[in-house]
């Protein structure tokens, strides 16, 4: 586990940038999207394989590394919840509440993935 800048209390430790480390701390913080987290990697390695390309894979892991990253921090998680229920009350994409929830959307998923790249 490396460490972090100090964002509040951390539920746990971040990982480090194996699929091992950030599937041990996913299961910690998220153990229902496993599942997904798999189905995912199998679609990267299959893409990998097909056009010869190693991207797809670190694309799968740092997309991984910042879903935990949301997790492991209440600050991060709260947003991220509090965006889809924005998102997820709406009846129309033409609404500004969908817009200004997929824009903190993207927001904390930019911090998350900035803060594991970093």
């Amino acid at each position: 586990m490396t460490t972090q800048p100090d964002h509040g209390e951390s539920l746990i430790p971040r990982p480090e940038r194996t699929p091992e480390s950030v599937r041990v701390a996913l299961a910690r913080v998220a153990p229902h999207r496993l599942g997904d987290m798999e189905r995912h990697k199998e679609q990267a390695i299959t893409a990998a394989i097909a056009d010869g390309r190693i991207g797809h894979l670190q694309h799968w892991l740092t997309h991984w590394q910042a879903q935990v990253e949301i997790e492991r921090r209440p600050d991060l998680s709260a947003r991220y919840r509090a965006a889809l229920t924005a998102v997820h009350s709406t009846d129309s994409k033409d609404d500004p509440a969908f817009r200004s929830g997929m824009s903190d959307l993207a927001a904390v998923e930019a911090e998350a993935q900035q803060a594991v790249t970093a």
